[in-house]
């Protein structure tokens, strides 16, 4: 398994990027304890990967990173990015949450 991006997501990221004029930047996929479920996602853009990150490289150049400890709890996601009159943003679709809170930002194990 690994990370995947949906093509939604991809052309966002390559949106930001390119609004900030920093195409070469890295999306930085981790989580961290809170949230109303126990973890949240986290997110960030970065020049460069860690020593001990697991990286990845999609087409037209979007790269994403994801920190070690991390990757054990997001490892086979799939990043998707959604539009429409309720809600914008990133979504997280991770097989291995048991339940998740109705924001959608935290989740359990």
């Amino acid at each position: 398994m690994a990370i995947d991006l949906t093509d939604a997501a991809k052309q966002r990221v390559i949106a930001l990027n390119a609004k900030e004029e920093a195409p070469e930047r890295w999306l930085k996929l981790g989580i961290r304890g809170g949230g109303c479920s126990g973890f949240m996602y986290s997110m960030d853009f970065v020049d460069a990967p860690g020593d001990r990150d697991k990286q990845f490289e999609f087409d037209e150049d979007v790269k994403v990173c994801v920190d070690r400890k991390s990757y054990l709890f997001l490892n086979g996601i799939t990043l998707d990015f959604e539009q429409s009159l309720m809600k914008t943003g990133f979504v997280f679709v991770n097989p291995q949450a048991k339940k998740s809170c109705s924001c959608g930002e935290s989740f359990t194990l």
